[in-house]
């Protein structure tokens, strides 16, 4: 004899449990059906602006590319102009320097200007003959003794 205490177990295989679960999907794709739809509205939206912003560079680069052609087409006549005009002041040039030209050599100089004088001659001798004889003072406690200082010779 089995005592029966009214618990009942639920049975795994009921009807209702399957529809409940069927109705679940059902929804939870339904649901993924519509926001996929919603991502294919935007995604179609974004490609429409991305076809507009492509036409509108296309254009622009076949204007760009009309006067890059116009202005290479100025400058080659520009230079061609240029090379003409070189050639027509060339004589005037080289008069010029004939008309201006150097005849003193390099190692003479007038210094009649007196704004034109020639300076004192430069010093050149190694730097202990210039400054004379330098005195250590190493170890000294006076501050003003950490550097090299010339001797004074009496006179």
């Amino acid at each position: 004899m089995s005592i029966h205490l009214g618990i009942r177990r639920p049975r795994k295989h009921r009807a209702v449990d399957a529809v409940t679960n069927l109705r679940a999907e059902n929804h939870r794709l339904l649901t993924q059906v519509v926001g996929a739809g919603q991502t294919i509205t935007a995604l179609q939206h974004q490609l429409d602006n991305v076809r507009g912003k492509r036409a509108e560079a296309e254009q622009v680069v076949v204007c760009l590319s009309a006067d890059l052609g116009d202005r290479t087409e100025e400058r080659d006549q520009l230079l061609d102009e240029v090379v003409a005009l070189r050639a027509r002041l060339a004589p005037y040039l080289a008069a010029d320097a004939n008309a201006n030209a150097i005849t003193v050599p390099p190692s003479v100089r007038d210094t009649g200007d007196g704004a034109d004088q020639a300076t004192a001659p430069i010093d050149v001798r190694p730097l202990w003959e210039a400054i004379g004889p330098v005195v250590r003072t190493e170890g000294s406690a006076d501050p003003a003794h950490h550097c090299l200082r010339p001797v004074k010779e009496a006179s």
